[in-house]
């Protein structure tokens, strides 16, 4: 079972703390822009925050398969036999690197970071998946 590090949850509800903070100065500063940047950035930082809490567990492992995390809050239940592939994602850009852990179900992607998987090796949680069904 991988889960989001209870920290980057507290700092991404904390980051949509500010935003609403700097929504409401910026708002009795009479600078409208200012709102109307902080507003949708509170939103969406804290919504992200407030599913981690809610739904720490990006994806756990069991005898008849995998379980993802799908949607705002959804789980999706995933039989070893519907896996077709397995694989890490390595891209580099601008000289900074990027891991990307890939579920292929034929149906869909599902795609995870480091950061959803708790800061695990994505190789590592690969080779446990292939290892334990694929």
């Amino acid at each position: 079972m991988w889960r989001v590090r209870r920290e980057l949850a507290v700092f991404k509800i904390l980051g949509g703390l500010a935003c609403a903070g700097l929504a409401v100065w910026w708002y009795l500063q009479g600078d409208l822009r200012g709102v109307v940047l902080a507003v949708p950035a509170a939103v969406l930082v804290g919504a992200m925050g407030l599913r981690d809490v809610l739904l720490p567990v990006r994806l756990a492992v069991d005898e008849t398969g995998i379980t993802v995390a799908h949607g705002f809050l959804g789980r999706h239940h995933v039989a070893w036999d519907d896996i077709q592939d397995i694989r890490v994602d390595v891209r580099k850009r601008y000289g900074v690197r990027s891991e990307m852990l890939e579920v292929d179900t034929g149906d869909g992607l599902h795609i995870f970071s480091r950061h959803e998987l708790g800061g695990a090796s994505l190789t590592e949680v690969a080779a446990t998946l292939r290892r334990r069904g694929v």
